[in-house]
């Protein structure tokens, strides 16, 4: 009973694994209008995909005690398939605006656009860290 318990729980934790969306892991932004930049850490939210501010740096490197740190920076995103993700939402702290979203993944880079009342911007292309 013990090791069908235990390969029904190894088999469940593998395909958790195997199912998990390419785009998780922790990516850096590119510098804002102030040349700060941070990581933000992309993972599922419930059955969407969100990604939140883990830490803020300033041009020169040095970690910075941003109000922003922990904030959700990307939410209520979907894979759309073959990279591109929609149907949700992208902040930019810098501006104190929030964009209708889309990312496009291509290996380990990330494109972040978004657009509101009209305006769209490019939100560069972020690295993935890990």
């Amino acid at each position: 009973m013990k090791k069908t318990l235990m390969a029904a729980a190894l088999t469940l934790v593998g395909a958790t694994t195997a199912f998990a969306d390419p785009i998780y892991g922790t990516w850096k932004t590119i510098p804002d209008d102030n040349g700060n930049y941070g990581l933000i850490s992309v993972a599922a939210c419930g059955s969407k995909i969100c990604g939140t501010l883990s830490k803020s740096f300033n041009p020169d490197g040095s970690e910075l005690d941003s109000p922003n740190n922990g904030r959700k920076i990307i939410w209520d995103m979907v894979n759309n398939g073959d990279g591109a993700y929609g149907g949700g939402k992208v902040y930019s702290p810098d501006r104190d605006k929030t964009y209708k979203g889309k990312l496009a993944l291509s290996g380990n880079s990330l494109a972040v656009s978004g657009c509101v009342l009209g305006i769209c911007r490019n939100g560069g292309t972020w690295t993935r860290v890990k």
